[in-house]
């Protein structure tokens, strides 16, 4: 697949740009009933992240392309297929290439809705 299925890029949970810690990025999420997230993005162009941490932890697997996350200054590159776990508080920033699609699950609300902004 070169992109997520419809069904999962509904409008109502479309992650406004204010919410996103990389530029000109498309991304969606869906919330569990604790208050945990899944998001998906799709990076169109090679962008870069800014650094920033969570008070959750996070798990991220690449789908498709290329991306390195870095935590402590230390990169860590996933392939379609290869995931990672980024522990609460860690720092944290990231490469992608374009055409890369990820997944994250968190273990907090990461996304807020309506323009307001979770770490």
């Amino acid at each position: 697949m070169k992109d997520f299925p419809e069904f999962m890029k509904s409008k109502l949970n479309h992650i406004d740009s204010g919410e996103q810690n990389t530029e000109d990025i498309d991304g969606y999420y869906f919330e569990g009933n604790d208050g945990s997230q899944m998001a998906y993005w799709t990076c169109s162009s090679d962008r870069t992240s800014k650094k920033h941490t969570h008070i959750f932890d996070e798990y991220i697997v690449c789908v498709q392309g290329q991306c390195t996350v870095f935590m402590k200054n230390t990169g860590f590159i996933l392939n379609p297929g290869e995931e990672l776990f980024i522990p609460a508080g860690t720092e944290q920033w990231g490469k992608y290439t374009a055409g890369t699609r990820t997944l994250h699950a968190f273990g907090g609300r990461r996304i807020a809705g309506e323009g307001k902004k979770h770490s």
